[in-house]
């Protein structure tokens, strides 16, 4: 690395390494963001989400890989941790891996099982697109931390904002659908859990936040992901009447 190179220009030579492919693909930009992100700071993963507008609907923008984006999945699925806090409260959140045991359990177990992930900070995004940004990153080792530069962090938030801003400027979108940055590949699985909420609220008359609910417990007591079950109710491979006892549908 040249001495005397800033964190931007890092960042510009990061995101130009990763190619023009998002030119013509806006919506798969924000995984080129997060992966730009881990070859600029001293993480082992990171990944984009917002909280969309008054419906306070997560929804995954992008992940520098698959681990990273199961992480953001495990923690959906029980709907509680980190990253969803740093969203609601506007502020930073670091938490090594006995925090996440203490104050999550639920996630901390599942994070621990199925990545290998010990420790995260979570940071908000400011001047977000439409609704409250997020950027997560992602240590293997709790003592990780410490190393990280809390401003660099931050500014590589920034820039990761300005990107997506910039994109949603040169492209034409409306404000009910929102830019094409707001639906790639992750968004767009995201979307089926609220197709899966709406069948699984009418078929056991329940409101829509029990129906998530009952998705989350029967999802968390057959060790799977809420999207991959929310998958499977559209499809018809499960029955959402059949769920409200929490065991296999």
């Amino acid at each position: 690395m040249r001495s005397g190179t800033t964190l931007a220009e890092r960042f510009a030579r990061a995101l130009s390494d990763e190619g023009t492919r998002d030119a013509a693909e806006p919506e798969l930009l924000p995984g080129r963001l997060a992966r730009a992100v881990t070859r600029v700071l001293p993480v082992d993963g990171a990944g984009l989400s917002v909280l969309i507008g008054g419906s306070r609907r997560r929804a995954p923008l992008g992940a520098s890989d698959e681990i990273a984006g199961r992480a953001e999945r495990l923690q959906f699925t029980v709907g509680s941790g980190p990253c969803l806090q740093a969203q609601h409260i506007r502020q930073p959140v670091f938490v090594v891996e006995d925090d996440l045991r203490r104050r999550w359990p639920a996630f901390h177990d599942l994070l621990v099982g199925q990545t290998p992930y010990r420790a995260i900070v979570a940071l908000p995004l400011r001047n977000a697109l439409t609704g409250m940004g997020a950027m997560d990153l992602y240590f293997r080792d709790s003592a990780d931390v410490a190393a990280l530069d809390v401003f660099a962090a931050i500014t590589a938030g920034d820039l990761v904002t300005q990107q997506l801003s910039e994109a949603a400027v040169w492209s034409d979108w409306s404000a009910e659908d929102g830019p094409d940055v707001l639906h790639g590949p992750p968004a767009v699985r995201r979307a089926v859990v609220w197709q899966a909420i709406g069948r699984t609220s009418l078929a056991l008359d329940v409101a829509e936040p029990e129906a998530l609910a009952v998705l989350r417990a029967h999802a968390y007591a057959t060790d799977r992901t809420v999207d991959d079950l929310a998958a499977d109710v559209v499809s018809g491979r499960t029955d959402p009447a059949r769920l409200d006892g929490g065991g296999a549908g």
